[in-house]
């Protein structure tokens, strides 16, 4: 992609923002060349369209069905040989404030007391217990979560995992009338600044001075997830087989539902896997690109990455992923953020493929309404692992629509006794002033909706099956 020049008023521009940016003594010399290199990118409009009519599916060679993987050595000094090469990083900038929690979304307790961070260092200190191996945590903190997250980490001194914490970069926000800096402008909080999206994740690797020491560990994979995907665990099965297939990226997919439209897919782009974006999408070919018929894939933001290929490119300054423009508004000032994401280097990398994963290994938790899923008998936990429950005929999980009133993860819990049984629930609809009693069951569709200035409760051990219900008349 040819870099178009700047105009001589993008050229002041920049040039403002650069002398305004060096004298910002809050960030580093890395962080401070990261920014000004991308948002001289997006100056240059350099943003990346895509012709229509060249995209073509990806055939099984590029995105490969999970069933058509090897199955993992039986022998376990080849797992653990296999596992010695692993490395798992978790995506933790993200704060709990959707859900009205505050400090990292990853200390929310999600099932049984324990919380996202506790699932995952279980699950990786059982996987170093039955081989032997010593598969690192790295977290990704930003500087919403890092003091934060610092403390947390100490409760596992003592577990059988080692953990190590980087941030991600952090950007100044654009004020959006002059182009300058929003902390140069006497916004010195931590609204003045952003992190620039989980693409960062490469080049903050290489400055944190961690990729170099993995790389001297003999580590040759790392397995980037966001950190309340509950699916994202380690899969022998696909690290053997980009160990055996020297793939330098993998991005795990999975078949798309009507839940899913807006996420990004892959396709076949002038002899290489990209990933296909919705605001990409020219705005004639949107429908097109939501319809399951056509795109049938989305991105799990589950990722495979090899180490090398992560230095090799990032010190090139070869990953010019697509800049995502994010604009906000803090203290009634308009301010822009540019970001990118971790998805969109897949076609940076050489033997970059897709894999086709069954839909356990995405369920992410964004909302009460799917704390509400994770902690019912639809599934159970053990040994740190969230599984579906099999008695659970149909292969999608029910719909559920919660209102405001259970939006906060404290009015959720208080509105509950006790999780209910949806084993049989095809949807939920919830809203208004409406209090669940304990081992209440839901099946079919259901919908309650208390009247205005009306407190609906559910009575213990109700069974509700196919029923609207709006006030206490309809129990």
């Amino acid at each position: 992609m040819a870099t178009a020049t700047l105009s001589p008023a993008d050229t002041d521009k920049l040039s403002n923002l650069k002398s305004a940016v060096a004298g910002l003594s809050q960030i580093s010399e890395n962080e401070k060349n990261g920014f000004i290199n991308l948002v001289s990118r997006y100056l240059s409009g350099e943003a990346q369209h895509v012709e229509w009519s060249k995209i073509q599916t990806p055939t099984d060679e590029v995105v490969v069905p999970y069933d058509s993987l090897a199955p993992t050595p039986e022998a376990s000094s080849e797992v653990k040989s296999l596992l010695d090469k692993l490395v798992v990083l978790k995506l933790n900038g993200g704060l709990g404030t959707t859900m009205g929690c505050t400090g990292p979304k990853s200390v929310i307790e999600v099932r049984d007391g324990l919380t996202f961070l506790d699932l995952i260092v279980i699950q990786i200190e059982n996987l170093n217990a039955k081989y032997g191996s010593n598969v690192p945590l790295l977290l990704m903190n930003s500087f919403n979560t890092h003091d934060d997250t610092q403390k947390i980490v100490e409760k596992y001194k003592s577990s059988n995992i080692e953990i190590h914490t980087f941030n991600q970069s952090q950007y100044p926000r654009l004020v959006v009338d002059d182009f300058l800096p929003f902390p140069s402008k006497g916004q010195t909080g931590r609204d003045g600044w952003y992190p620039p999206g989980h693409g960062d994740v490469f080049p903050s690797l290489l400055n944190s001075g961690k990729l170099d020491a993995l790389l001297s560990q003999g580590k040759e994979y790392v397995f980037v997830a966001n950190s309340d995907n509950l699916g994202a665990v380690v899969d022998l099965k696909i690290l053997n087989h980009l160990i055996q297939n020297k793939n330098e990226y993998c991005m795990e997919v999975t078949p798309k539902t009507l839940a899913d439209v807006k996420g990004g897919t892959l396709i076949s782009y002038e002899g290489r896997v990209q990933l296909l974006e919705i605001a990409q999408v020219p705005d004639e070919h949107v429908n097109e690109f939501k319809s399951i018929e056509k795109f049938k894939i989305f991105n799990t933001n589950n990722l495979w990455v090899n180490l090398k290929a992560v230095k090799r490119l990032v010190e090139a300054d070869a990953l010019k992923m697509e800049i995502i423009p994010n604009p906000k508004e803090v203290d009634g000032v308009k301010v822009l953020q540019l970001e990118t994401a971790a998805g969109a280097a897949i076609r940076f990398f050489d033997k970059a493929i897709g894999i086709n994963v069954p839909r356990s290994r995405f369920l992410p938790v964004k909302a009460t309404s799917d704390l509400l899923l994770v902690q019912s008998d639809l599934y159970t936990l053990q040994d740190g692992f969230v599984t579906r429950n099999p008695a659970r005929a149909n292969p999608e999980n029910p719909s559920i629509e919660l209102g405001p009133e259970f939006k906060k993860v404290s009015n959720f819990l208080n509105r509950f006794k006790s999780i209910p049984s949806i084993v049989e629930l095809d949807s939920l609809k919830v809203a208004g002033d409406v209090w669940f009693g304990a081992g209440v069951v839901l099946k079919g569709k259901v919908s309650i909706v208390a009247k205005s200035g009306v407190k609906l409760e559910i009575p213990d051990k109700a069974v509700i099956a196919n029923k609207e219900i709006n006030g206490p008349e309809d129990l």
